[in-house]
């Protein structure tokens, strides 16, 4: 009997294969997607010599025949005569070299660079915190609060023997880290009231609602700084003024809600109309019913289009620069105004292109992870 169940087990293990290599793996995809007619392989032979020039070319301008550093003299003076002979083959990075504490930190007093810089890497600490579940508790809250207060003792100063240092001095990276976070920590809870408020019975709420998203949504971003910035002073008591930072912060979460709202309002209309009644089969109240059980899964539903509204608000707080907010391009823009630099802008705008790249790939990143975690229990 242990001989004819030897024999089966063997039998049936010489029986399993594993698929041809032609049919399955990467060379199957290759030969479908990229070899499959002489057409589809004459454009991936002449593509690929492109991408493959284009990348030599790359590296040889922006490593191999790079300039890295410049003399400076004693008066601060840049000789980037270097820089100049080896211009349009190999990069100029001692731009970067010398100006990036300017680019990443604006016009904050240089001795007190290490005040913006803390504040950054509490910022990514608390993106960090805040993108782990495990801590999606009440105390999160705290923790921001904690930390947002620090970060502004940390700007400001005057306090712990720090020098006091205005916020016309502010700039660079901390000034979009600022706007891009308190613009959308403030602008979701706005856009969530306004979606609701949309689906209201009331009319009166309704119409506000509307009106609030229609007229935000019909004009441009740089029109509501503008008004922020220029407008709105003028309708202010004499001798009161708000700063300028906080009111194109303001501009930016007015003008967030009202992208956002319009997305979690898809999510809402999309969610199956007997979530809604099984809710109400269960005598839950308003609040209870949008809480746990709407609210949720309509999120749930739109996290790519709310991560890419995301990304773009990050990307436009650059616009701050046409009220004289000096964030991280503006700062990069001013760098390469002094003569000794004028030219070297690729070098810097590729620099620029990455930092933003970064926080935009990492939210990406996130959020994909996020939906594919969130949505398992939909999978069939």
């Amino acid at each position: 009997m242990s001989d004819m169940t030897a024999n089966t087990t063997l039998h049936s293990s010489s029986n399993t294969r594993n698929a041809p290599v032609s049919l399955v793996g990467p060379m199957a995809w290759m030969r479908t997607n990229l070899f499959a007619n002489w057409w589809s392989t004459a454009i991936t032979l002449a593509l690929g010599y492109l991408i493959i020039r284009t990348g030599v070319s790359f590296i040889d301008w922006a490593f191999v025949n790079a300039i890295w550093t410049v003399p400076v003299s004693p008066q601060g003076v840049a000789n980037t005569e270097a820089c100049r002979d080896a211009k349009g083959v190999g990069a100029c990075w001692a731009v970067i070299h010398e100006k990036h504490r300017f680019i990443l930190f604006g016009t904050y007093p240089y001795d007190e660079h290490w005040r913006p810089l803390v504040v950054c890497f509490l910022f990514i600490g608390l993106y960090i915190v805040s993108a782990m579940r495990r801590f999606w508790r009440w105390e999160l809250a705290l923790i921001w609060a904690a930390v947002l207060t620090l970060i502004g003792v940390l700007m400001w100063g005057g306090v712990l023997g720090m020098t006091y240092v205005p916020q016309e001095r502010w700039g660079g990276l901390p000034i979009t880290l600022i706007l891009a976070t308190f613009g959308l920590a403030f602008a979701f809870p706005v856009a969530i009231l306004v979606a609701l408020g949309r689906r209201s019975s009331l009319p009166a709420i309704k119409a506000l609602c509307v009106i609030y998203v229609e007229l935000i949504r019909g004009v441009p971003l740089i029109s509501l700084l503008f008004m922020a910035s220029v407008m709105f002073p003028l309708f202010l008591p004499e001798g009161m003024n708000i700063d300028k930072l906080l009111r194109a912060q303001v501009a930016i979460i007015l003008f967030a809600g009202a992208y956002l709202a319009e997305v979690v309002r898809a999510g809402l209309q999309a969610l199956p109309k007997g979530q809604y009644e099984a809710a109400d089969a269960l005598g839950l109240s308003y609040s209870k019913k949008t809480g746990y059980i709407i609210l949720p899964q309509a999120l749930r539903l739109v996290i790519p289009p709310l991560v890419n509204t995301f990304i773009g608000f990050f990307k436009d707080t650059s616009l701050v620069l046409i009220i004289g907010i000096f964030d991280l391009l503006t700062a990069g823009k001013t760098a390469i105004i002094e003569p000794a630099w004028q030219g070297f802008g690729v070098e810097v705008y590729i620099t620029l292109g990455l930092i933003y790249f970064v926080f935009c790939y990492a939210m990406s990143k996130y959020s994909a992870g996020l939906e594919t975690e969130l949505n398992k229990g939909r999978r069939r």
